[in-house]
Formats: C-alpha cells, structure tokens, sequence
C-alpha cells in the first residue's frame, strides 16, 4: 500500500503500479478514498498558500479556485508505446496526468488510444477576503509533509513571499490602480491582500511576467492562475463554479519550449493554414513556470469558501449545526449590537444589514430569483472616509467581496461585464464575473455630476440587471450570454440610489462622534469576529419553510391590510415582506416561519416606512 510521502509526493507512481486495465478509474477512486481519510487534505500542499517555485513538480498539490474560463478540449496520448534504442524493448505507457510523454514514441503502434480532456482556466476566487486565507494557511500548515525538494526554512504564503520581493511590472500596475479610481484608496485601507495582479515568480521570469495578462476579474487580484485539465465528468461543471481541485502539479520547461517552437513556426506559416493564431497560443499555452497546469484527479465543488465550516453540507454535520443553532440567537444579539454601532447608533438598520448579509437566491421562478435583497442604506456621511470604513468591517465579517467605487471616472472606464475575444479565443474577464455569494458594496456616495458615456451607460445597465435579475449578460459580440448569479448588493448613498434596490432604508444617526476617525477606528477591533463570520455563513445555508397554516394566516393578513386602503399595500409589498419574514427567521436560527416572525417582520417594515416618510416630506421630495 502506498505511504503517504508516495501518494502525495509521487502520484505518478501510484498511478503506473495499477497501469492494467482499468487503471483509470482504481486511480480515480484510490485518491478519493485517500482524501476521505482524517486530516489527508491538510497533508497536501496548497497553491494558494505556497509560492510555485516552492512545490515538488508532479506532486499532488491542491487549489481552491473559481473557473474563470473554458477552452475548447484537446486530444492527447491516454496510451501509447516506447521502443528503448538500445534494447529494442516495448513498454506501455500512460498519457494521462502528463502534459509531455516518455521519448522513443513507437508512432505506428496499433496499441496506441487517443482520449480527449477538457481544460478549465482557474483562479483564486475573486475578492476572497485576508481573513479567509489566514484561516486556510493556518490549518494547512499544521502537516507538512517530508520531501527533499522542500526547502528547509518554513513553508510560506504568497503574502509572506511577496514582502521579499520588488514589484514584477511597476508600469502596469500603476495603470490598474488609476484604471480602478478611487477604489485604490479602499484596497489601501482594508484590502491589504490586493496589492497587485500578477502572480509570484522568480526574477528570472519577469520579462515573461510583463506582458503575460492573467485574466483575474478584479482589479488588484494576485495569486496563482492555473491551466485545469479535466478527464472525466467535465460537463457537470460551469463557467463560475467554486472547487478545491486535487491534481499532479505540472511545470515541465518543455511546455514553454514548445510553445516557443509554435510561436516561431506560425509566424512563417499561411495565416489560412494556421489553426491557431499567436495571440490565442500565448493565451492557452502560457510559461508553465507563471501558469502551471493541474491535472485533476479528485474536485470536491465548493457551495462556500468559509474555511470555519465543514467543506461538506451542514446537514452532514448535524453536531456542528446543532451546536451553531443553539447560539444563534446570542450570537444574532451581539452582532446587531455591534452593527448599532458601526452605523452610529441606528439600530433598525442595523438589523436590516444582518438581514441582508444573509440573503441568499434559493430558487428562481421563471426569470424572477427569489430570496434577494439588496438594501439601499442612503444617509451615509461623506467625513472621514465612512463607506470605505463600513466596507472594511463587511469585508472582516464575508468571505469575499468587492468595493466598487462609483465615480464617473470608474463607470465611464472599467469593464464590469465579461466579453470574449476571438482572436484570443477566450473570455475576457470583467468585475462583475464573481462566485456566488460575493458581497458586493456599491459605493454611490463616490459620484460626482458628469455625464455618462456609452460605456458608462452599459456599466449601469449591467449593474441594474445584476440587481434586480441576479444575472449578467456576457458579451459576446454577435449575440448576448445569460448567466444567472447570486451575488449581495448593498448600495450606499446619500439621498436615494439612481439604481434598484428590494429595500431603501435611510440611516438615522443617534450618536454626533466629536472625531469620527477615532470613533471608527475602535470600532473595527472586535473579539467576536469568528463566531459573526459562522453565523453568517451558517443563516444564509439554512433551509426554510412555511406551513399551510401560516400560509392561511399571511393571506388572511393581507387581505384585511387591503380592507380599508387597497392601494397601502401591494402585491409587491407582500412579496417584501415574505422575504423579510424569512430572512428574519433565519437570522434567528428558525427554519419555518412563526407567527411572531411574521408580527416582527411587519412592525419593522412599518418603521422603515415611516421613517422613509419623514424623510420625504423633510426633503420636500422623493428621497
């Protein structure tokens, strides 16, 4: 039986002990059994957390990432014959898990079985959060396996690496940053994880680096990108799913000397008479040493990226959820204190931002996703940087997220909808490509009087479908590609938001903070920032019912809503209200609504209502 430093260090030798037939799938299933095993994931190094040229070429390695890209799939060798010079003797080989074969290839060989794969192109997942990563290095750390291509000093992450070297492609980056506007300065305050977007590489490569275009959604992103290969199942995964792939790490230089024979020989060949063109070969066959490739041999699809619950479904873990449920409501407490306090004593809306950072799309009907809620929080003050400050506690609390600065430069700029490039055949990412859940914090309060130009134009188009359909259309030139997401959107502004929202609350201030720096500064220290961070996670994955008998009474209590003042409540207002309700049900650890929910939801409107009268008579118009 394989030990441990072999199936990690050498899975290819695994592999070739049970090369007969049906070797592939006993392979498949052997490193699945493997990784069910107790702590076995920890054992395996991980590509978000250990800088490239640190890992063992054709180790296991692991890579929790968000398929950013799809490109078409290739044929290789599954198996194919060698002939040794000297001897003369046959052996069989295997392809797969290889990017490059044994030499003395016997070309002519009737034993010879050409199989398909598809590869996938994968990043970290877009706006992962510092805490999320400190978590996930922690835990990984704790074994390590020996090998001697290890160096001897301790195992490091690619932020810690990144302090011992200079910037790869200064130009570059300067130009994202002002690309980006004043979202710069938020990265500067909270985002210390985003600080450029090309990946670690030794200095050798940065000539490679400079002109190499990693493709991440966000602005700012660095870390690994990576070349997937795929061989089995590859239809059930799309464009935008979150995995943890498990895969033999392959770093051959020959993959970059071969590309650089392709680069060479079509420069000189009929541009008819090339299949590809340069740009798309630059594109799908990068410097092995900057993209490696990862050919997967066990994926487990990722629903989250907290790294404080279990990777599987909360109904697996009936201890932990049983344990999370019990404190639900203590914990729910706490953090609505501490929201009361974050947005200066407001307590109402500080529980409609607990509400809403829990909002999740559980189904959809037709084209309309329901479960939403994007909250509009208008009031906000302008001194002392406060939305970026509220960002940065949203960004402690989440696992990943974005600031979008809304200024005119931003929205006149930025490319916010991915769009594909034929010439490169592949997709060109854009910020609103991100995983399912990602909070995204508009911040409206940025937006100064200007015009909007065609593309800014299409950028609040995009944002008011995301908003109010939880879809983005790619685009794709000739035509326009649906996909459906699930992302939080919370918009905060001054008066009232130029884009839809499900809820507008405006922010009252009960406290006048003689220094609102010093007062937002003691605020972001917080001891309870992991069980806020499970809580979160824990209330949006839970399910939810309601019963035949409520369903009677909330019908029952609409209609008599309806007796006196048809016109005060709508058939829309209802449907608020039912995701209010629900909402509020989860937040405190129930799963079918009650009657008390249902009397708490509709007080809370009623106050949020009022409050949204008096603002509009206090402005003299529609806030």
């Amino acid at each position: 039986m394989p030990s441990t430093h072999d199936w990690i260090n050498n899975p290819l030798g695994v592999v070739e002990g049970m090369f007969a037939s049906g070797w592939e799938a006993k392979a498949v299933e052997f490193f699945k059994d493997k990784l069910k095993e107790k702590d076995a994931r920890t054992w395996v190094p991980s590509l978000n957390d250990v800088p490239l040229h640190y890992l063992k070429p054709n180790s296991l390695v692991k890579f929790r990432c968000f398929i950013q890209d799809m490109f078409d799939p290739e044929f290789y060798m599954g198996v194919y014959e060698t002939v040794d010079p000297a001897t003369k003797a046959k052996v069989m080989r295997f392809g797969r898990y290889k990017d490059v074969i044994e030499c003395g290839v016997e070309f002519n060989s009737r034993n010879t079985v050409t199989a398909e794969r598809q590869t996938f192109y994968c990043v970290p997942v877009p706006g992962e959060n510092p805490w999320v990563k400190e978590i996930s290095f922690i835990s990984q750390a704790r074994v390590v396996p020996s090998t001697s291509y290890m160096p001897a000093r301790q195992k490091r992450s690619y932020e810690e690496d990144d302090e011992d070297m200079e910037d790869m492609d200064t130009q570059s980056q300067k130009q994202r940053e002002t690309d980006a506007g004043p979202q710069s300065s938020s990265e500067q305050h909270g985002n210390g994880d985003c600080k450029r977007q090309e990946t670690e590489a030794p200095s050798s490569q940065t000539a490679s680096a400079s002109h190499l275009d990693l493709n991440f959604p966000l602005p700012g992103e660095r870390g690994p990108s990576c070349l997937v290969k795929v061989y089995d199942g590859w239809d059930s995964f799309k464009l935008n799913d979150m995995l943890e792939v498990f895969g033999v790490l392959s770093v051959s230089p020959a993959l970059s000397a071969l590309a650089n024979e392709r680069d060479a020989s079509s420069s000189m060949l009929d541009p008819t008479e090339c299949m590809e063109t340069a740009e798309e070969q630059r594109v799908h066959s990068p410097p092995a040493s900057l993209v490696p490739r990862l050919h997967m041999v066990y994926v487990q699809p990722l629903a989250h990226i907290n790294p404080l619950l279990p990777v599987a479904s909360l109904e697996d873990n009936s201890a932990f959820l049983s344990s999370t449920l019990s404190e639900m409501s203590a914990v729910r407490a706490e953090l609505l204190s501490y929201f009361t306090h974050i947005l200066l004593g407001d307590a109402l809306a500080a529980e409609y931002l607990v509400l809403h950072l829990i909002s999740n799309v559980y189904s959809r009907r037709d084209v309309l996703p329901l479960g939403k809620f994007t909250l509009n929080v208008s009031g906000c003050p302008t001194v002392a940087s406060y939305t970026q400050r509220l960002y940065q506690i949203i960004q402690q609390l989440v696992p990943s997220s974005h600031y979008l600065a809304m200024s005119l430069q931003n929205m006149n700029q930025m490319q916010l909808v991915p769009k594909k490039d034929y010439v490169a055949n592949r997709l060109v990412s854009g910020a609103l490509q991100l995983a399912r859940n990602t909070s995204l914090f508009l911040d409206e309060t940025q937006l100064e009087q200007g015009q909007l130009d065609t593309t800014g134009v299409r950028n609040v188009t995009a944002l008011g479908n995301l908003i109010s359909w939880q879809k983005v259309d790619y685009d794709f030139n000739y035509h326009q590609m649906e996909f459906p997401c699930n992302i939080n959107v919370l918009i905060v502004s001054e008066g009232r938001s130029l884009l839809p929202s499900d809820c507008q609350i405006h922010l009252q201030s009960q406290v006048s903070p003689a220094c609102m720096d010093d007062y937002l500064g003691g605020i972001h220290e917080h001891r309870q920032l992991n069980k806020f961070r499970i809580y979160l996670s824990v209330a949006r994955r839970l399910d939810y019912s309601i019963s035949d008998e409520m369903t009677k009474s909330v019908e029952e209590d609409f209609v008599d809503m309806r007796k006196d003042n048809p016109e005060s409540i709508s058939a829309e207002d209802l449907h608020r209200l039912l995701v209010l309700a629900r909402l509020l049900s989860l937040s405190l650890g129930q799963t079918s609504l009650c009657r008390d929910t249902w009397l708490r939801a509709k007080h809370i409107d009623v106050q949020r209502r009022s409050r949204m009268e008096q603002q509009k008579h206090l402005n003299g118009n529609e806030p």
